[in-house]
């Protein structure tokens, strides 16, 4: 059985004119007379050819008595219906592109209704990406096709998660960014690695907003393999989506650090950035750079590794001496390969993400 909706057929208004005929026991040749009209275009009216025009509609008022505005109306209901019909066609094309994303994932997310019937999965997609047909996805986002190979799964999963950000970002009021005040911001928001998980969550945003930046935090989605993204709207806006990649405080916090260095050194202004680990590009190593030394003095970090022994109560006390949760450390011993990965875990905090959270910041 097929699982396709199927449609009622738009029904014309001159079905309608053609059962006050019928009631009224008025011919569609007495009726042509009284409108002045040929009898062949009261016809068409009648079989939906022609529409019903306002002037029209004004001589019906006057022969019936039905005002003009009724006949309008269903007129207007009915091209509409004629429109959404050739809209909702789905397409081969559309069919196959579905295949490629993971509808059920974003249904779980609450990004779309869930269902099982394909024609509906493709209007929603439609409603989430904001299009008329799927096969437009790789021309409005094509960032996320260039990252992944080119019409994959991965491309379109990677769309979708830079789609939520977008309509996340949409409730976010900011203020003017400008460069010369991202060094002032990321003083502001350094301290708050050593607040409690909960009470951060809830400043990084607002004090984002206050720079010209929307901060969304989006949940991973398989196949995205990203860690975050930076997005230019204009030269006083700016989105910048955090993924839930990862689940480790520190992992967010380097991911944060690295998005603003993007941002202060204006890389790729007016586009789309997105931060791929695993990517190495001058760019990348130049945000990389800014995030391990904003966020761990250098010249203070290497007189701490200087003898290479590390225990946890040592780890504690340089992280209280430089104002930054020891988990962040963990992770730079972990990452330059000073400690074995997993060790000292227990400084390290996990993100606290619920099922089916849209975002971190709501």
């Amino acid at each position: 059985m097929s699982d396709f909706i199927v449609a009622a057929i738009p029904i014309p208004p001159g079905e309608t004119l053609k059962e006050y005929l019928v009631n009224w026991n008025i011919s569609q040749k007495e009726l042509a007379m009284r409108l002045n009209l040929s009898h062949k275009h009261v016809n068409e009216i009648i079989k939906g050819k022609a529409p019903i025009t306002i002037e029209t509609a004004i001589k019906l008022e006057k022969v019936l008595g039905l005002p003009a505005s009724f006949w309008l109306g269903l007129e207007s209901t009915y091209q509409e219906a004629q429109a959404r019909e050739s809209l909702s066609e789905v397409t081969e094309k559309e069919i196959e592109i579905l295949k490629s994303v993971d509808y059920a994932e974003l249904a779980r997310n609450k990004w779309v209704e869930k269902t099982n019937i394909t024609a509906r999965k493709i209007e929603n997609l439609h409603s989430y990406f904001g299009v008329v047909s799927l096969e437009s996805i790789p021309q409005l986002i094509p960032v996320a096709f260039r990252v992944s190979n080119s019409f994959t799964p991965s491309g379109f999963a990677l769309a979708a998660w830079l789609r939520q950000g977008e309509v996340l970002a949409q409730e976010i009021k900011t203020e003017g960014y400008s460069k010369s005040r991202v060094k002032t911001l990321i003083k502001e928001i350094r301290i708050l690695t050593t607040k409690p998980q909960e009470e951060y969550l809830d400043q990084l945003a607002k004090k984002c907003a206050k720079y010209g930046i929307a901060l969304v935090i989006v949940p991973h989605l398989k196949k995205t393999y990203v860690s975050g993204a930076v997005t230019w709207v204009n030269s006083n806006r700016i989105i910048l989506q955090l993924s839930t990649r990862g689940t480790y405080s520190d992992i967010f916090w380097f991911s944060l650090f690295h998005e603003l260095g993007h941002i202060y050194h204006e890389h790729n202004k007016n586009k789309t950035i997105i931060y791929d680990p695993h990517k190495e590009s001058t760019i990348e190593k130049e945000a990389d750079d800014f995030a391990s030394r904003n966020l761990i003095p250098e010249v203070k970090y290497q007189k701490f590794i200087s003898n290479g022994v590390f225990s946890e109560d040592k780890i504690k006390v340089f992280a209280n001496d430089i104002k930054i949760h020891p988990g962040i450390v963990v992770g730079r011993l972990a990452y330059d390969k000073l400690i074995k990965h997993g060790q000292f875990n227990d400084l390290r905090e996990k993100i606290l993400c619920r099922d089916n959270e849209e975002s971190l910041l709501a």
